[in-house]
């Protein structure tokens, strides 16, 4: 799993959940219960490198689109019913407050390739389920995404997506009061 924020981790939680329908997912999000429930009985997804391309740029890039235009109809129209029926465009708005107030800029992921850090599965509820970052020299873009098969399509079910700093980040300085100097008559 990528190295989501907290937030926008348990945020994903919430929107997979309420988009499942699960009555008790803020619960099972805060008690780290929900990874178990997700990753129970899950298989390896069988789709080709460039269907995944596909559907991982379609997702961010409306989504990159809906934070610069405000108008999130757009990522609610490219989702799954029930992703559509529990987050109205003012939800989706809040939700994704983060990566406005940072200026996220995410359309890299129209030209860089994605690593995938949880490779496509299947879970027992018949979703896809996957994760990854598209690196670039300033900053990440970290995701997670949950799919739904409506009418022969994978269509989006949840998801997360965050900025992270590119590389490994030192720590910052520990700032020490600088030594005072005592005179030799101050020692004795």
């Amino acid at each position: 799993m990528p190295q989501v924020s907290v937030i926008n981790f348990r945020l994903f939680l919430v929107l997979f959940f309420v988009s499942c329908g699960f009555a008790q997912a803020q619960t099972a999000a805060t008690s780290g219960q929900a990874k178990t429930i997700i990753d129970q009985q899950n298989k390896p997804a069988q789709i080709d490198k460039n269907g995944l391309l596909l559907l991982v740029r379609e997702v961010l890039y409306a989504l990159d689109l809906s934070n610069k235009s405000g108008n999130y109809t757009i990522l609610r129209e490219i989702s799954a019913p029930g992703f559509a029926a529990a987050n109205d465009a003012a939800r989706l708005s809040q939700l994704f407050h983060n990566l406005r107030e940072k200026n996220a800029d995410l359309s890299g992921v129209l030209v860089y390739e994605p690593q995938l850090t949880l490779m496509p599965e299947i879970t027992k509820e018949g979703l896809m389920r996957f994760a990854g970052y598209f690196p670039s020299a300033s900053n990440q873009i970290k995701f997670e995404m949950v799919f739904a098969p409506v009418n022969g399509q994978w269509k989006i079910f949840g998801l997360a997506a965050d900025l992270a700093p590119a590389g490994p980040i030192a720590p910052a300085p520990v700032t020490q009061a600088p030594p005072v100097a005592q005179s030799s008559q101050q020692k004795k």
